[in-house]
């Protein structure tokens, strides 16, 4: 007799939900399909098949996965998920704190995935991220937001992510980026967010940020820095990178994190 419609229904989003944890672990240790396949005997086909949400795999099978993956089956097989919350790090402050050059370093150093949340928002959209705003607007931008945010988190089990300064205005998204990682915030003088982002060449966010609208610039940058001072606190941990070297920075980052 053909289990009843809910049953199936039910097995079907299990099955989904192994495809989705096998594809994320898969990713975040680097690997193709191909590379998996190899590592455990596993023809390209079953994985395919796996990771599409239709394996009906045997547990042996299943077990050379996780042995390729060094992860026991316990974990590919669990229905609850358990994010491993400090194995992922999110970097958030306002443009010009470090978060791209400081996260690129200490994903290298803890041999883990960088992954920077702006541009995978223009993945998701399509566009650059000025596009987006122009294009679609705030609204749209927090909603392809939020979908690269929850894409990140399903791939990159370890991972450094740099979002972008505003984040942390779009409640339900940080909300989420805080149960699911290590939040650092990372702090500067306004008068170096002002130099690091003239340096960078991109002025998008700080209106009059030029020679003759510098006064206008730093006074906005103290702006934004009072209103989200209480939405960055609430990182787990916070690091003043202002008038230290890179190499200083993440080792702040990393004593933070010990």
């Amino acid at each position: 007799m053909n289990a009843p419609t809910s049953q199936r229904q039910l097995e079907a989003a299990y099955l989904a939900r192994l495809g989705e944890r096998v594809r994320a672990l898969r990713s975040g240790h680097g690997m193709t399909r191909k590379d998996l396949a190899k590592a455990s005997g596993v023809s390209e086909r079953y994985l395919a098949q796996l990771e599409a949400g239709r394996g009906n795999m045997s547990v042996l099978l299943l077990r050379k996965v996780g042995q390729a993956l060094g992860e026991p089956v316990a974990r590919l097989v669990d229905e609850e998920e358990r994010a491993p919350r400090r194995e992922r790090i999110a970097l958030v402050g306002l443009r010009g704190a470090g978060k791209s050059t400081l996260g690129a370093k200490l994903a290298h150093e803890l041999g883990v995935s960088f992954v920077e949340l702006d541009r995978e928002v223009e993945r998701e959209a399509g566009a650059k991220l000025g596009e987006v705003f122009t294009i679609y607007g705030q609204e749209a931008f927090r909603r392809f937001e939020s979908r690269a945010l929850e894409r990140v988190l399903g791939q990159h089990p370890r991972a450094v992510i740099a979002t972008g300064g505003s984040i942390v205005t779009a409640p339900a998204t940080y909300r989420r980026l805080l149960e699911q990682c290590v939040c650092v915030w990372l702090k500067a003088s306004p008068e170096e967010h002002m130099s690091r982002v003239i340096a960078q060449g991109d002025l998008r966010p700080f209106r009059g940020a030029n020679a003759s609208g510098r006064s206008s610039a730093i006074d906005e940058i103290h702006k934004l820095l009072a209103d989200r001072d209480a939405l960055y606190a609430r990182a787990d941990l916070t690091v003043d990178t202002s008038g230290k070297t890179p190499r200083q920075s993440v080792e702040e980052i990393r004593r933070a994190l010990a």
